[in-house]
C-alpha cells in the first residue's frame, strides 16, 4: 500500500500532457483561480469574499476566481483538477498525508517569500507550522494560513446545570455525567463519528493522555502500537461507544452540519466534541447562532477531561488547517503569489481577528479579537493558553496508510467488531509494512 497514492499520481502525469492552468485574461486582468474548502463559501458575508474584495482593490490588475468545494469531495475533486490541463493556480490542502501525497503539485515558495518579505522570512511565522509546510529536502511547499487545536470538547454550562451537572473534568465524571443525562431524555456527548478525521483527532488526544511519547513513537515505527497505552486508549475509546457516552447511532452522524448544529445552531445538547475553530461561533454572522450564544446568560464552556484517570488532564494536538499551495503550472506564478502573501498577511488577520477561524500561524501577527463576549474571551484564553502549555504533538498521521488503518479500527471498535489488543495488533502490521 506504500505510496499508492504517488504511484496513481505518477502513472497519469505520464499519460497526461499538463499545458498550464485555466488563469485567463479577462478586460486587461490577470484571473488567478484560488480551490479550496475552507475558508467556507458561506454567502456574501463569508469572510473569504471580504478578502478577495480588499485584494482586488489594491491589486486592480488581477482578478480572483474563487472555487469552493466541500471538504468530503476535496481531495478527490483536487487529484482530478490538478492532473488535468484546467488546475487551479493556488489551493488549500490538509496537512500530513494529503500535503505529502500532492508534492508533484507543489511549486518550492522559498524564492517567492525572500522577494516578498526578505531573507528573515521565516521569523514572520511560527516554528512548529512551517515544519509542516518544508518537505524533506527543506525547501518550503506551502503557506500556513492558520493553526487549529484538536482534542477538545464544549459545554453547554447552562444546560447541564439544568440537570444538576457540571462540566466533567474526568472519564469516571463523564460517565457519570452521560449516564444522568441519558436517564433525563437528553444526548449525552455528542461527536460526529461518521467523520474519520473527527474520530482520529479525538482518540489521538486520548492516546496521548495515556503516553504521549508512546503514541508518536508508535506512529513514526520507534515503538509497538501493541503497547498497553495505546491498548488503553483504545480501551476508552470503545468504552465511549459501548457504556453510553457518546449518543446513539455516533457513527451515522457527521459533525457539519448535523452534530454541530444541535449544539451551536439549536442548543439542543449538552455537549459535543470539536476543536479550536469551533470558535467562530462566537462570532459568525447567522440569525440562529446568535440567538443561542449571544442570548442573555449564555454560558458555554471549551473543555478537556483526564481520560486516563492519572490526576492529569488530556492534551491537545496541533496542526496548521489550511496550507496554500502554489501550482507548477500555473501560468501566472508572480500574480498567484501576490494573492498568497496577501491571504497571509491582510487574510489572516482577518480570518483570525474578526472571524476566528482559525489560532495564528504567524509570529508576528497581534492578537486582538474584537466583540467577543465574556463567554468567548473565557474561552479563547483557554484555548491559547492550552496552546501554549498543553500540545502533546502534531495532530494527525502523516502516513497515509497508517492514518487509514487507524481510523479503520476506530470504526471496528465502535461497532465492538474487534477488541482492543486485535485493534493495535492490525494497526501495528501495517506501520511494520511502512518505509519511513
Amino acid at each position: 500500500m506504500k505510496n499508492r497514492f504517488l504511484f496513481f499520481l505518477s502513472v497519469i502525469i505520464c499519460l497526461v500532457s499538463v499545458s498550464g492552468c485555466e488563469s485567463q485574461e479577462q478586460e486587461g486582468k490577470t484571473t488567478i483561480i484560488f480551490n479550496t474548502w475552507n475558508p467556507a463559501d458561506l454567502g456574501p458575508d463569508s469572510p473569504i469574499y471580504r478578502i478577495i474584495d480588499s485584494f482586488e482593490k489594491e491589486n486592480p490588475d488581477i482578478h480572483v476566481k474563487y472555487v469552493f468545494t466541500s471538504s468530503a469531495a476535496y481531495q478527490e475533486h483536487m487529484r482530478v483538477e490538478l492532473i488535468g490541463e484546467n488546475g487551479p493556480d493556488i489551493y488549500g490542502i490538509s496537512s500530513g498525508a494529503a500535503f505529502d501525497s500532492f508534492r508533484l503539485f507543489e511549486e518550492d515558495l522559498t524564492p517567492f517569500c525572500e522577494s516578498t518579505w526578505g531573507t528573515d522570512w521565516k521569523d514572520k511565522f511560527f516554528d512548529t507550522c512551517l515544519d509542516r509546510v518544508c518537505g524533506e529536502d527543506g525547501k518550503v511547499y506551502g503557506l500556513p494560513l492558520g493553526q487549529t487545536y484538536a482534542g477538545y470538547m464544549w459545554a453547554d454550562v447552562n444546560m447541564l446545570n439544568t440537570y444538576g451537572l457540571d462540566v466533567p473534568t474526568s472519564f469516571k465524571e463523564m460517565q457519570e455525567t452521560c449516564r444522568i443525562l441519558r436517564e433525563k431524555g437528553s444526548f449525552p456527548l455528542a461527536i460526529g463519528a461518521k467523520d474519520s478525521w473527527m474520530d482520529l483527532d479525538l482518540w489521538m488526544s486520548i492516546a496521548a493522555d495515556c503516553d504521549t511519547d508512546t503514541l508518536y513513537d508508535a506512529i513514526e515505527g520507534r515503538a509497538s502500537f501493541e503497547s498497553e497505552p495505546i491498548i488503553e486508549s483504545f480501551r476508552i475509546w470503545q468504552d465511549c461507544f459501548s457504556s453510553g457516552v457518546f449518543q446513539d447511532k455516533a457513527l451515522k452522524m457527521p459533525i457539519y452540519d448535523t452534530v454541530n448544529d444541535m449544539f451551536q445552531r439549536e442548543g439542543s445538547i449538552p455537549m459535543f466534541v470539536n476543536g479550536s475553530w469551533a470558535m467562530n461561533m462566537y462570532t459568525v454572522n447567522d440569525e440562529k447562532t446568535r440567538a443561542v450564544f449571544d442570548s442573555e446568560g449564555a454560558k458555554h464552556e471549551a473543555f478537556l477531561i483526564d481520560w486516563n484517570d492519572d490526576g492529569i488532564v488530556s492534551p491537545v494536538t496541533s496542526n496548521v488547517d489550511v496550507i496554500l499551495c502554489l501550482n507548477p503550472e500555473s501560468r501566472h506564478k508572480e500574480a498567484a503569489f501576490r494573492f498568497m502573501s496577501y491571504l497571509e498577511d491582510e487574510g489572516q488577520d482577518l480570518l483570525v481577528n474578526q472571524y476566528l477561524e482559525y489560532m495564528p500561524s504567524r509570529a508576528d501577527l497581534a492578537l486582538n479579537v474584537q466583540g467577543l463576549s465574556e463567554d468567548g474571551r473565557r474561552n479563547l484564553d483557554y484555548i491559547l493558553e492550552n496552546g501554549k502549555t498543553n500540545v502533546a504533538g502534531t495532530r494527525g498521521i502523516k502516513y497515509e496508510d497508517l492514518s487509514i488503518a487507524v481510523c479503520d479500527v476506530l470504526e471496528d471498535l465502535a461497532m465492538s467488531r474487534i477488541t482492543p489488543e486485535e485493534a493495535a495488533g492490525m494497526i501495528q502490521k501495517v506501520s511494520e509494512s511502512i518505509s519511513r
